[in-house]
C-alpha cells in the first residue's frame, strides 16, 4: 500500500486543522530539504509552532509531528526544534493523537493513518498500530483525556 502524502489531501484542510491548535503548516518546495525534520528525506519537520512538509511528506508523519506540538503548552512550543519528545508517555499519546487527527480530515480517518503507520514501520507490542490504538493504549488515552485532547470513553478527538 502506498502511504497518503500531503499532496493526496487538500492542503487547506490540513492547514485549517493545524490552525485550530495554533499551529502553522509551512509547505516546502518539492526537492528542497525540510527544516526541522528529525528523520530527514520527506518526513515532516518542526520549528517552534510551525510544521514543515512537502507534497511527498507522508500525511501520518505530518500528523505525528503536529501532535507533538499540540500536546505541548504554547509557551514550550517556541523552544522546539526538530525533536519535541518529552517522554515515553508523550510519545505513546502522540501515536494515538495522530490517528485521531486523521478522523478530523475528510476522506482520511484513523484507520488509514494507522495503516500508514504500519507501512512506515512503527512497531508495537501487539503487532500493529491498530491493535495498539484499540487494545494497548489505555495510558495514552488517559494522558490525552487529562489534557482535554481526547475523550477516552468515546475514543474520539476533542477539537478546540
Amino acid at each position: 500500500m502506498t502511504m497518503l502524502t500531503l499532496a493526496d489531501v487538500p492542503f487547506d484542510d490540513v492547514d485549517a486543522l493545524l490552525a485550530r491548535y495554533g499551529l502553522l503548516l509551512q509547505r516546502v518546495d518539492d526537492g528542497q530539504p525540510i527544516p526541522g525534520s528529525y528523520w530527514g528525506e520527506c518526513e515532516a519537520g518542526l520549528i517552534g509552532s510551525t510544521v514543515y512538509a512537502r507534497g511527498d511528506t507522508p500525511l501520518h508523519s505530518l500528523l505525528h509531528e503536529a501532535s507533538h506540538l499540540i500536546v505541548l503548552p504554547p509557551d514550550r512550543r517556541a523552544a522546539v526544534h526538530t525533536d519535541a519528545t518529552d517522554s515515553v508517555e508523550e510519545e505513546d499519546a502522540v501515536c494515538v493523537l495522530q490517528a485521531l487527527l486523521g478522523d478530523a480530515l475528510p476522506g482520511v480517518g484513523r484507520e488509514r493513518v494507522l495503516a500508514d503507520m504500519d507501512t512506515w514501520g512503527y512497531t508495537f507490542r501487539l503487532g500493529s498500530a491498530h491493535n495498539y490504538f484499540e487494545h494497548d493504549a489505555d495510558s495514552a488515552w488517559q494522558w490525552l483525556h487529562a489534557r482535554g485532547l481526547a475523550d477516552q470513553h468515546q475514543r474520539a478527538i476533542v477539537l478546540p
